[in-house]
């Protein structure tokens, strides 16, 4: 199960994970995207809001009673105001979809996982979720609320049989995620990518995602925080002029 699944990290992780012989279920909001995704893969699409508690009951209930591996991938990133300009609805939005909705979609899967016998989850969290940078508080509080909620899962089913896991990209280059944090503005958009050479790109933390869900089952990749050679920080990233 991808949640998210109708682009960029999450499509990628779809593919990846249908190339290396699962049965993917696609999650997203954009039925129309995971519904061509899924008939390319041979998965199934799942139209799904991962803040309803409704739309997720109805996603467990076509899952069925056996899952091996969740990636909560569904999240996002909305406005880059200070603390003092705060829009309220934009800093709900992101808590409901990073927070609120990862809990809701693992609470309701996690019976499936566990009867898997070896089940995994891997949640998608941000060097956001590690460190504040101005502009970023409302993501960065969402972001440290994702790898909070996976460090207290990896307490709390200590003894179960189910890996719990997090990713935190850094600088991601994907056609949707600095768009929709601009409101749209395709020009700051494109800046936070300007100069840098090599960004990381979906595919690579498809491909990570991938290696951390297939390692042995007594294998937990607890953390993994991963980021291009050219950014050594949030602050510090290296950028040539052409």
């Amino acid at each position: 199960m991808v949640t998210g699944a109708s682009s960029g990290i999450g499509a990628a992780t779809a593919r990846r994970l249908a190339g290396a012989g699962f049965h993917v279920f696609l999650a997203a909001r954009r039925a129309d995207r995971i519904e061509a995704l899924a008939a390319e893969l041979g998965g199934t699409a799942i139209a799904t809001d991962v803040t309803s508690e409704e739309s997720v009951a109805a996603l467990a209930a076509a899952v069925g009673p056996r899952l091996d591996v969740l990636v909560n991938n569904a999240g996002g990133a909305f406005g880059s105001t200070p603390v003092a300009e705060a829009v309220t609805e934009d800093w709900r939005q992101m808590y409901e979809v990073n927070v609120i909705g990862l809990m809701q979609v693992t609470r309701a899967l996690l019976p499936a996982l566990v009867a898997s016998g070896a089940g995994a989850i891997v949640n998608v969290g941000s060097t956001a979720g590690r460190i504040a940078y101005e502009g970023g508080a409302g993501y960065t509080a969402a972001k440290h609320g994702t790898q909070v909620v996976t460090e207290t899962l990896r307490l709390e089913l200590w003894d179960q049989p189910v890996r719990i896991m997090e990713i935190a990209p850094g600088m991601v280059k994907t056609d949707e995620f600095a768009l929709v944090r601009f409101d749209g503005d395709a020009a700051k958009a494109a800046a936070v990518y300007e100069g840098v050479d090599e960004p990381l790109v979906a595919d690579d933390i498809a491909d990570a995602i991938a290696w951390m869900v297939t390692r042995p089952a007594h294998v937990n990749i607890d953390s993994m925080v991963i980021k291009p050679r050219a950014q050594a920080a949030q602050h510090k990233v290296h950028r040539v002029s052409h």
